[in-house]
């Protein structure tokens, strides 16, 4: 597996929609997705033909936990409030849900754990896409799901390892498949026409030093990724807490009075999340 050629795996990433185990919501949404012409209309159409998407997706966008709770009636508003993009991301999250958790226990509430406090750190740092920062914590380990469903007999061996404390899911993929999570995230992401800083944010999450078009945002997933896992929420496939890039650290400039409370504001939205996929 470490000698194939990096184009074919990504050719085999990028035909995600022909694995068996994609539901069939999650294939024609990609195709959706895909096209760059796709406008607010269309995807509007395309939630409001699937009586469960909508339902996940009214009441995601209005709980406490995304920002606007009780206030947005309709599909065609919540999209038009939203924006295209953050619209698509949340559809892709709400859409690889029973994926994650039949990925990998834990993985969901991992992160939407890191989406909150993406969204947290965001909102207090004046970035005006907050919600764009809350899809890349909620899809920034995407890549975990196509590889495991991709190549589910290497990768559960890497859970085996993880579990026993002596594996760490990046280094175990980088020699296996040559690449990490991260990269899988920008093969999809760029390939589903998201734009350039959100590719940045998924991708770059565990290098922000390397971002040049969401500098400041990636800094963000970076730091949210490393306070969730610090925190024991969920479960991101290992149980290493990574070191945090001292560029980002100093680039957000966050106290120790402010980890603190971004850390109960987290663990307080967390409490309604559990509610928002029943």
């Amino acid at each position: 597996m470490g000698n194939l050629d990096p184009r074919d795996l990504r050719k085999k990433i990028e035909l995600l929609e022909t694995l068996p185990t994609i539901p069939n919501v999650l294939k024609k949404l990609i195709a959706v997705i895909e096209n760059p012409r796709t406008s607010l209309q269309e995807v509007s159409k395309f939630i409001s033909n699937d009586p469960v998407l909508t339902m996940r997706v009214l009441k995601m966008v209005n709980s406490p936990i995304y920002g606007f709770p009780g206030r947005i009636s309709s599909v065609s508003q919540g999209v038009v409030l939203l924006g295209l993009n953050v619209v698509k991301g949340l559809l892709l999250g709400v859409s690889v849900f029973e994926l994650m958790q039949k990925a990998m226990i834990g993985l969901w509430e991992h992160s939407l754990g890191c989406a909150v406090t993406a969204r947290i750190i965001a909102k207090r740092r004046s970035i005006k896409e907050f919600e764009e920062i809350f899809v890349a914590g909620l899809l920034h380990d995407l890549g975990k799901v196509i590889l495991i469903l991709r190549f589910p007999v290497e990768y559960m061996k890497f859970m085996e390892g993880a579990e026993h404390g002596d594996a760490v899911i990046c280094k175990a993929e980088k020699e296996v498949f040559g690449v990490t999570h991260a990269d899988v995230a920008i093969w999809l992401t760029e390939k589903w026409s998201f734009p350039k800083g959100l590719v940045e944010i998924i991708g770059n999450h565990h290098r922000p030093g390397v971002s040049r078009y969401a500098r400041v945002e990636t800094a963000i997933v970076h730091i949210s990724d490393i306070l969730v896992r610090a925190r024991g929420l969920g479960f991101a496939g290992d149980h290493s807490v990574p070191v945090v890039n001292p560029g980002a650290w100093k680039l957000l400039g966050l106290s120790e009075k402010e980890l603190r409370e971004v850390l109960k504001e987290t663990e307080d939205g967390m409490e309604t999340a559990g509610e928002l996929f029943v």
